[in-house]
């Protein structure tokens, strides 16, 4: 790592006066660190900068400071010390004289996660070689997660967050792996509105689906609903076509089809962790209430809302009742939540697989497609293909390590 590529610091010296960057390498172990600052405090000279990576229990220090006042003689001085202590830990030392702070980084900063099951040299060059290609410098990588998927995070200087964006989405689609992008700034950092879509995001199943299983219909629903998710049908005409074969069915099978309901795996993790990190969460779905309802009881969710079926003595009449949550009303929602809630649409997240959910994508400040239809991941901000919906955590910057701390029970 070079002098500048370390992460910038507020400024204690001119372009013009003297500085070194120490670099140290080798084996980690418990007091390098104060090691090395006590033996540079000798010489009085001011930190302009520090960063340290440790990987497989090797460590890398890097820390840029101001030449010691006395020229040429104090700067041997410090250098021969530093050697000689870095000799004495089996230590290597290497010392760079420049001038100034590091360079500025360029306009345009943005936060680049990439995720891999597994994440391959291949697939890292190239995303990497496009980062370059589009005039932008990577500052900074660390890892966010190892598992269930591994997680980089770049950080990324010099490129317009859009252009970035639509480049990496082409590369990470050849190379098959997922990438996020997203601004640098504080709104990352802001309290947030997360707003998922329900059948096959939230869940494993279509539930209209689990209720045609009990009318007998179940491939006839199947077919009208993969059709409405490719964008082939109108999402209300579909609902209703679908909703009518229902008619007649006791209602004692919304218990039954609630019992069949299964969790996307990492739903509770990923739900537990924002609701401990402060975030709201919501759901809107154009299933139904019978349904969401008890999600939102068992996750204890900020926000639901989905379509309602209708039931008359009993059994249910094959209509739905009220508003109709379709591709627009999703949207709608999502900007009724955040205003409920009181954050900015720009600070919201949505999460969906289908066709339906693209408005309520758009609309959001990052819009993440799950395991969603090709035409959703074409036009979504991000997309996400491994079966673990936690993993949607590392695009907001939360590592493994704050996940299993958010989630150990005290």
């Amino acid at each position: 790592m070079s002098a500048s590529q370390t992460s910038p610091a507020t400024s204690v010296t001119g372009d013009d006066v003297p500085t070194l960057l120490v670099k140290i390498f080798g084996k980690d172990r418990p007091g390098i660190t104060a090691g090395l600052f006590d033996t540079l405090a000798a010489y009085a000279v001011d930190v302009v900068d520090i960063e340290q990576v440790v990987t497989r229990g090797r460590i890398t220090l890097c820390a840029l400071v101001v030449a010691p006042s006395g020229g040429a003689t104090a700067e041997g001085e410090l250098r021969a010390t530093v050697h000689s202590w870095a000799e004495s830990l089996h230590l290597q030392a290497e010392i760079i004289s420049g001038r100034g702070d590091n360079r500025p980084r360029g306009t345009g900063r943005s936060h680049v996660t990439v995720l891999g099951h597994p994440l391959t040299a291949e697939s890292t060059a190239a995303i990497a070689a496009r980062i370059t290609g589009t005039g932008g410098n990577i500052d900074r990588i660390f890892r966010l997660a190892k598992y269930p998927v591994t997680a980089v995070e770049f950080a990324v200087s010099g490129a317009e967050t859009e252009e970035l964006r639509t480049a990496l989405a082409t590369e990470a689609a050849a190379r098959g792996v997922d990438v996020a992008v997203v601004a640098a700034g504080l709104q990352r950092r802001a309290q947030r509105l997360i707003v998922m879509d329900v059948d096959s995001t939230l869940i494993q199943d279509e539930v209209i689906e689990l209720f045609a299983a009990h009318a007998g219909c179940e491939a006839e629903v199947a077919e009208v609903t993969a059709r409405a998710m490719r964008g082939e049908l109108d999402f209300e005409q579909s609902l209703h076509a679908r909703v009518a074969l229902l008619a007649g069915l006791d209602e004692s099978v919304v218990d039954k089809v609630r019992a069949e309901v299964r969790l996307t795996p990492g739903a509770r993790t990923l739900i537990r962790t924002l609701q401990r990190l402060g975030y709201q969460v919501g759901v809107v779905s154009g299933g139904f209430t019978q349904v969401t309802d008890d999600l939102q009881e068992r996750l204890g969710l900020d926000f639901a809302s989905a379509n309602t079926l209708e039931v008359v003595d009993g059994r249910l009449t094959g209509r739905v009742t009220g508003e109709i949550v379709d591709r627009a009303g999703k949207a709608r929602l999502l900007r009724r939540f955040a205003a409920e809630a009181g954050v900015p649409l720009a600070q919201t997240v949505a999460i969906g697989d289908g066709a339906n959910d693209l408005d309520m994508l758009n609309a959001a400040g990052l819009g993440v497609a799950f395991n969603a239809k090709p035409i959703v991941r074409q036009a979504a901000h991000t997309a996400v293909n491994v079966p673990f919906l936690d993993t949607v955590l590392y695009l907001l910057g939360v590592t493994r390590e704050e996940v299993e701390a958010a989630n150990t029970h005290e």
